[in-house]
């Protein structure tokens, strides 16, 4: 069986037909860690840039890898790839690697006893962060910390009521803070990380909400006619600034949106999305601005 993590360019690592996809970030592929030990006779790594996340990767790789089974890992120089041979080599066996297209790959097969798998999907694995008192996972954005506009949108979230999400809910700091009012009924927690979805259903363990492993950029399950949405949109796609993310994110929300129901969002002052928001709502507003973010409220 060969398996695929994330979309490596098919001109420097070209999976299998028929390879199974594996990343958290695909809603409905399977997760890397499901796979029995020794399952794989191939598999294609698009490695993570953060170092805790890219060994974890790799490490579940090699142990879902039968004995002499074939690993290739890729990454752009500039984003983890510089280190990916280092790596790969301290697990054990002999790496080949090759650079093209500002990328590193490499290849190993999988050695009979891999060194310090463990300890590496032990670093990668989900926990509770004593700093957040919230179950979290290094690759889920803002893993280890509660970002600056998140902080500040948490500050904005009065007289919501009724049926609403958090889109692109992360491990759901927004969706605790919206749930604190009893006058919310209904809380569906969406992301696209499958990780971030696992980690807000730990977190929140209240009855009204719900939970979403769906990409925003499409159509979303069950999602119609509510009366408010809090979010903060991504603007990073693979590591690269991507505007569209947010645009996107705002044309999901208003139409998901009842009529009269409310939007709030944060966004890097830099990120021109005022004229998006007048755009789509009936009525659209800088609420409030700090710290280099902005929030917004549209009315639809």
């Amino acid at each position: 069986m060969e398996a695929v993590y994330g979309f490596p360019p098919p001109e420097l690592a070209m999976p299998g037909s028929g390879a199974r996809q594996l990343s958290p970030l695909v809603p409905g592929a399977e997760a890397i860690e499901d796979l029995p030990d020794g399952a794989l006779t191939r598999l294609v790594i698009q490695a993570p840039p953060g170092t805790l996340e890219r060994r974890y990767v790799l490490a579940h790789g090699l142990r879902a890898l039968e004995p002499d089974g074939v690993l290739i890992a890729l990454a752009p120089k500039t984003k983890g790839g510089a280190r990916l041979g280092a790596e790969l080599a301290a697990f054990g066996g002999e790496v080949r690697q090759d650079a093209r297209r500002h990328h590193r790959i490499c290849q190993l097969r999988r050695p009979a006893h891999p060194a310090g798998v463990a300890d590496a999907i032990a670093a990668g694995a989900p926990r509770v962060l004593p700093a957040l008192c919230l179950w979290t996972q290094p690759g889920v954005f803002s893993w280890d910390r509660i970002d600056p506009g998140t902080r500040l949108l948490l500050g904005h979230l009065a007289g919501l009521a009724g049926r609403g999400a958090d889109l692109g809910c992360g491990l759901g700091v927004l969706a605790l803070r919206a749930l604190e009012s009893a006058a919310v009924s209904d809380l569906v927690c969406a992301d696209i990380d499958r990780r971030a979805v696992d980690a807000a259903r730990r977190n929140i363990t209240d009855p009204r909400a719900r939970f979403l492993h769906a990409d925003l950029r499409g159509t979303a399950p069950g999602l119609e006619g509510l009366d408010f949405i809090v979010m903060n949109p991504p603007f990073h796609d693979a590591g690269q600034e991507d505007r569209g993310l947010g645009l996107a994110f705002i044309a999901a929300a208003a139409a998901v949106l009842r009529r009269g129901g409310v939007c709030r969002m944060v966004a890097n002052v830099a990120l021109p999305y005022e004229g998006r928001m007048k755009a789509v709502f009936a009525q659209a507003r800088l609420v409030a601005q700090g710290g280099g973010y902005k929030v917004y409220e549209g009315v639809r």
